[in-house]
């Protein structure tokens, strides 16, 4: 992919047009059209024309999405209405933990423990306790991190990916994506708490994934254990993964994945985005060739954000060029184009309330 000929006033101006998009479109969209005002949660999508998607489940984890982006742009209003429907709608009163969706009416449908859901009411609450100053919501980050630690714990430091609603049973044993998020958690709850804590459970956590989901001959981390039979690569896990434990400093040294992840980075660059187009495919066979060809928009910004945050010029080189060829292939002007296929035609048109958690973090990393 050629470097662009732009200055670094041209770049600050790219990113803060994308910045200016989110701030006048996204998240206006969210405020208004795409928030349920009777049950104070986010629907979980809107079509082209701005209208809900015809409501079967309300999840925890979009509304801590939400939270988290909402927090982050500072509406400290929305932010709190959405914090008390969160802590209101999805906890479980009998067993503990968060529900992972309630019905139409607000009332409890799926009650699985799901571990990605936890890990984003941690990482939204600290994110909105930080902001705000609400004790309440860095208590939940310090109960429900130590109900994930003795709950879904798995044998090699690892956590089970799901469980039964009272914990009694697995039923998802451990997955790469709940533990990169629970990473993503910890990291943001370190932030927010200063307790050391953190530092502790954060450094199992690293060397739990080095061991068991590093594919060591890309550097990669898989989806799923090394040695599971029909694996992936995902692209834009392998740089969300480069970005956190870029955040991490010096916490993971030792565990090998700051290593691992500079020759995962370039691996899933060269084999998973495409030169002309820029976009970013959704899976990789571990030999590098395409298993799922689909772009989705989440693993654009992902790209994104590991572009701003690499160490090397001539990498942060490539940024420009791939903020525009974002923003003309998955950006239009009142939304975004959830997934597009190789050719560039829409492959998904509603915009789930899930995704603007991705837009916020990828824009707050690049030039400002």
């Amino acid at each position: 992919m050629p470097s662009p000929n732009l200055d670094a006033a041209s770049t600050i101006a790219l990113a803060a047009a994308l910045r200016d998009h989110f701030n006048g479109v996204i998240l206006p969209m969210w405020r208004n059209a795409g928030f349920n005002t009777a049950l104070s949660l986010p629907y979980e999508a809107l079509g082209e024309d701005h209208r809900p998607a015809p409501v079967q489940r309300y999840r925890a984890m979009a509304c801590a999405r939400q939270l988290f982006v909402f927090s982050q742009a500072g509406d400290a209003a929305h932010a709190q209405v959405l914090f008390d429907s969160l802590t209101h709608t999805f906890q479980d009163p009998q067993h503990g933990g968060w529900f992972y969706s309630v019905d139409e009416h607000g009332a409890p449908l799926d009650t699985v423990k799901d571990l990605y859901t936890h890990a984003f009411v941690v990482f939204a609450c600290a994110e909105y306790g930080r902001r705000s100053g609400n004790r309440d919501a860095l208590e939940i980050v310090h109960r429900t991190s130590a109900l994930i630690q003795t709950r879904f714990a798995a044998p090699g430091d690892l956590f089970n990916a799901a469980l039964s609603t009272d914990f009694a049973e697995v039923t998802g044993t451990p997955i790469q994506n709940p533990l990169m998020h629970l990473t993503e958690a910890w990291l943001a709850a370190r932030q927010a708490t200063r307790d050391n804590a953190f530092d502790a459970a954060l450094r199992r956590l690293a060397g739990a994934v080095a061991g068991h989901f590093v594919h060591a001959p890309s550097g990669c981390i898989a989806e799923l254990p090394v040695g599971t039979a029909d694996n992936r690569l995902e692209p834009g896990h392998q740089f969300e993964w480069f970005w956190l434990v870029k955040q991490a400093g010096g916490l993971f040294e030792g565990s090998g994945l700051a290593e691992s992840l500079a020759r995962g980075f370039e691996f899933a660059q060269r084999f998973g985005v495409d030169q002309q187009t820029g976009g970013v495919v959704a899976s990789l066979e571990e030999d590098g060739s395409i298993k799922d060809p689909i772009q989705r928009i989440w693993a654009q910004t992902e790209y994104l954000r590991a572009l701003a945050s690499h160490d090397e010029a001539a990498v942060r080189a490539v940024l420009p060029r791939q903020m525009e060829l974002f923003r003309q292939r998955f950006l239009r002007p009142q939304g975004w184009f959830e997934c597009k296929t190789a050719s560039g035609e829409v492959a998904r048109a509603d915009m789930p309330s899930t995704t603007p958690y991705h837009l916020a973090t990828a824009f707050e990393a690049l030039p400002a």
